[in-house]
């Protein structure tokens, strides 16, 4: 028997081949945006838009909570020049996390995943790290999954041309030196 899982989904390109094998693997799982560190709004509300299209594909169920960027600056406040994988991930991480955590306890699921670490510019291990410690704070289970091995990047590429998935140029908090957010 399945428990009941929510997989923290930071963008459809990131969660597209792990949704696609949660889903036929037959798991119980729900996906859920939380992700207050996607800014402009404009661009967190295309995202958002383009995880629930993903989760309409797979029948899935879809939830979002709020969009609370401004505790987000709050927290990261100093730490703007910080480098992708530095100690501004840590804390966006772990705020993300939790907060997903908090919710899935509170609903009634039995353990939290998330796609955080699938992308090639994040820190798989740093995101394992922030969920063991909000795991232990919200006595919440948390399930490691690897997106990016087994042939889960190559399945996340062809996903995303095949559904003409919105692929971002950035994490969502600050645009990489190359890119332009106009």
């Amino acid at each position: 028997m399945s428990e009941k899982l929510l997989l923290l989904s930071c963008c459809a390109p990131c969660s597209c081949a792990v949704i696609e094998k949660l889903a036929q693997e037959g798991r119980d799982f729900a996906v859920v945006f939380y992700n207050p560190n996607i800014r402009p709004l404009q661009e967190y509300q295309r995202r958002l838009e383009e995880n629930k299209r993903l989760c309409a594909v797979y029948n899935i169920p879809f939830l979002a909570l709020e969009y609370d960027n401004e505790r987000w600056c709050e927290l990261t406040r100093g730490l703007e020049n910080e480098p992708e994988r530095g100690k501004r991930c840590d804390i966006c991480f772990y705020m993300r996390l939790k907060r997903v955590m908090e919710y899935a306890k509170a609903e009634g699921y039995k353990a939290v995943a998330s796609v955080l670490g699938v992308s090639r510019y994040k820190d798989l291990d740093q995101v394992n790290r922030m969920a063991a410690k909000a795991a232990a704070e919200t006595n919440m289970t948390y399930e490691q999954i690897e997106g990016r091995k087994g042939g889960m990047q190559e399945r996340r590429q062809t996903l995303i041309k095949t559904l003409n998935l919105y692929n971002q140029s950035y994490c969502g908090c600050k645009p990489r030196p190359e890119i332009k957010n106009d």
